[in-house]
């Protein structure tokens, strides 16, 4: 199998395009991102990664809420979404668009919480539950920020 294996990834880059030129659909990879993402930009100029990020931060710059885009998470390649910064104390924005989509993201999902646990930062998470359907939209994230904004 492994000859096989070498041979569809030389003919078609990865052996998931070998499947998909077959005409069947490839099993998710633990490993490989389960998504395309579909950069877009929003109001305030910040490159966003889907969609739902960009109708986040429209509401961020809507309601004046200043806020920085992709923040590192101290000592690790990790990043936040967003980080928010206040009385000089950042808080972390993460959309958790992908949570139970696929086994390497929700690994990353727990151990960024863990990491704010450690460094005790303040973590705002949403989940497309948060907004969609849109309707509930904007009454959910001020429900997210109301310890920290008047949003």
């Amino acid at each position: 199998m492994d000859k096989v294996y070498e041979a569809c990834r030389k003919i078609f880059g990865t052996w998931n395009r070998a499947i998909l030129a077959a005409g069947l659909i490839p099993n998710r990879s633990d490993n490989n991102r389960m998504y395309k993402r579909i950069m877009g930009k929003a109001k305030d100029g910040h490159f966003c990664d889907s969609v739902s990020e960009i109708l986040i931060d429209n509401w961020l710059y809507k309601n004046k809420i200043s806020h920085q885009k992709n923040a590192l998470y101290p000592d690790t390649n990790h990043k936040a979404d967003w980080q928010i910064t206040l009385n000089g104390k950042p808080i972390f924005v993460e959309y958790f668009g992908l949570a139970n989509d696929s086994p390497r993201y929700d690994r990353a999902v727990k151990r960024k919480i863990i990491l704010c646990k450690e460094q005790k930062i303040p973590l705002v998470a949403i989940y497309p539950k948060d907004i969609y359907p849109k309707n509930n939209f904007e009454n959910n994230l001020k429900n997210k920020f109301k310890d920290y904004f008047a949003a």
